[in-house]
């Protein structure tokens, strides 16, 4: 629950006592949950008018993806961990299954050999 543990919702607790008193306290939490509710509904109706703005192209859009660690999970990590599933696939397939692609040969330089020089990729 917001990442609080039970002695800080217990100190929460004992505060809230303290401030409101035990007479007040339940009327303050029933006013809490209220504002939430209603918070949770503007955001929501919110949400929906963008949608509605933007048209039928945007239908599964999501204003949560613009959080830049969303964005980077969804379009940067996904990919990555499809190729790590990619490579733990081919590494689980049977020895004598064939390559999906196969590699060319690479021709090494021997020693004090120079690679070949482009003049015009420079």
């Amino acid at each position: 629950m917001f990442g609080l543990g039970w002695m800080e919702v217990g100190a929460l607790i004992v505060i809230a006592l303290l401030v409101f008193g035990p007479e007040r306290l339940p009327q303050a939490a029933a006013q809490a949950g209220k504002t939430l509710r209603n918070l949770r509904r503007m955001a929501n109706n919110a949400r929906d008018d963008l949608r509605a703005g933007l048209g039928p192209e945007f239908q599964n859009f999501d204003p949560a993806d613009l959080n830049p660690r969303n964005f980077v999970r969804k379009h940067l990590l996904d990919d990555l961990e499809d190729d790590w599933n990619d490579n733990k696939q081919r590494e689980l397939e049977p020895a004598g299954a064939p390559a999906p692609y196969a590699a060319e040969p690479v021709d090494e330089l021997g020693y004090g050999e120079l690679p070949p020089y482009d003049s015009e990729a420079t």
